[in-house]
């Protein structure tokens, strides 16, 4: 048996803006049409061990290509071998969960050709392959018999899946009631344990709260040990170099680098250097968020308003969001996570620290706030800031997340009168904060 996982041959995908994408359904949602009425009886399905997915354009047509079609995807071959863990990186937009997408069935490719050899679990979207109509219990034994599991195989797992989940309390309710952050426990615990041949994530796990976040990579560090294939989307620099070998960088739909995840992680933030330091979404549809709060405008500033890619150490740094709200929310919480070059997070920061946070309403409209990041705390360097816009009641909601919204970089301006004074040493450390120190003589001073 050949020992490649996937094969991806100058994969394309090529969508018309405007106009509605044709997509087909997955194995796992027929299936799961097909046997949501009668499902209590029982559900055996045979394992899919080999797919194929192929489709080609006519030259003709590709000469008559209209400035209203974009390719997602272009050209893009690499082979995965199996029980690799392989990380796929890139900007928003780059073409990630487009090739993801095609891998799993959910859309068709345009051109090329992709082999998935091995049973295939996908994570691509929070309750991707759950029926709503029923309980959770009940898409945990449907989503195993897709997989070709037998029922006394998925028994075996479905108390670790709940537990992991932590949904013991509603395991028997239609997952239709589930919030989204019960949702994606549950549809993260039945992909990882499940034991799909080769597992497909995209980064629908930050949208988990911190701990559910780390369970969840340390589930999928377990994963690897057992020698699955795992192809991993993520903004997360330091989880893709903690659990991939080898990754993939993808930038405006074309494969731009493929090797060790060092190499390529480094060529990534050395591209996302030049992060805007204003972004602007003009069309709603096309804007973070979801159909509750969409995320319209985010910009760094100095004290005065004024935008610029670079700020005086010792001088505070604004960060500034606008979103609009299409609902009645309470506890609504706009954060920002700050990142260096190296893809480390300094700190992350939500505004629901005000004594009448929890009883703030959101009602629908715009809404500005306001970050301010106060002088001699960083040090020199870029940044790089993540949105998020969370409801954080009993638990937390991310209703917005945008990755590398912004960037910018600090400067020392050598004047005497920063953290550093007159020292002209290179100063390292990602922080340099204005602490209060005092010294005094000791009575064996002279």
């Amino acid at each position: 048996m050949s020992d490649i996982a996937i094969k991806v041959e100058k994969l394309s995908k090529r969508y018309r803006i405007g106009q509605p994408t044709n997509r087909y359904k997955t194995l796992r949602e027929t299936l799961a049409d097909l046997l949501a009425a009668p499902f209590r009886r029982k559900i055996s399905a045979p394992s899919y061990i080999q797919k194929s997915i192929s489709n080609s354009t006519s030259n003709s047509a590709l000469a008559s290509l209209r400035s209203d079609e974009i390719w997602a995807l272009k050209e893009v071959s690499f082979e995965v071998k199996r029980g690799e863990i392989v990380g796929i990186i890139g900007r928003n937009g780059a073409g990630k969960s487009t090739l993801l997408k095609i891998l799993s069935r959910i859309t068709e490719p345009t051109e090329g050709h992709a082999e998935i050899r091995g049973r295939l679990g996908s994570l691509l979207e929070v309750g991707t392959g759950f029926h709503a109509e029923l309980t959770g219990r009940e898409n945990i034994y449907l989503n195993g018999a897709i997989l070709g599991m037998k029922r006394v195989e998925i028994g075996r797992k479905f108390d670790e899946i709940v537990s992991f989940a932590e949904v013991e309390k509603f395991i028997g309710t239609p997952v239709k009631h589930y919030s989204s952050g019960m949702y994606l426990r549950l549809a993260f615990a039945v992909a990882a344990h499940l034991e799909p041949e080769i597992l497909l994530v995209d980064e629908v796990l930050a949208v988990g709260d911190a701990a559910f976040q780390k369970k969840s990579l340390g589930k999928m560090g377990d994963v690897a040990k057992q020698g699955r294939t795992v192809l991993f989307v993520s903004h997360n620099m330091q989880a893709i170099l903690r659990l991939c070998s080898r990754s993939i960088l993808i930038q405006e739909g074309k494969l731009l680098l493929e090797g060790r995840s060092e190499q390529v992680v480094g060529q990534y933030l050395s591209e996302a250097q030049q992060a805007t330091t204003h972004r602007v979404w003009e069309e709603p549809s096309r804007a973070p968020g979801d159909d509750y709060v969409r995320l319209t405008k985010v910009r760094v500033s100095d004290e005065s308003g004024e935008v610029r890619p670079k700020y005086d150490i010792r001088k505070p740094i604004w960060i500034h969001i606008e979103f609009w709200n299409e609902a009645e929310l309470m506890c609504l919480a706009p954060g920002i996570h700050l990142y260096n070059e190296e893809g480390i997070c300094l700190f992350m920061s939500y505004d629901h620290n005000s004594p009448d946070w929890q009883s703030r309403a959101y009602r629908p409209g715009a809404y500005g706030a306001l970050c301010e990041i106060p002088g001699n705390f960083l040090g020199e360097g870029k940044y790089f800031v993540n949105v998020a816009i969370n409801v954080e009641k009993t638990q937390s909601v991310c209703h917005v997340f945008m990755p590398e919204a912004v960037g910018f970089e600090v400067f020392d301006p050598f004047e005497g009168d920063s953290v550093r004074g007159p020292n002209s040493n290179t100063w390292g450390g990602v922080m340099r904060p204005m602490l209060r120190w005092s010294t005094t003589p000791t009575n064996n001073a002279a």
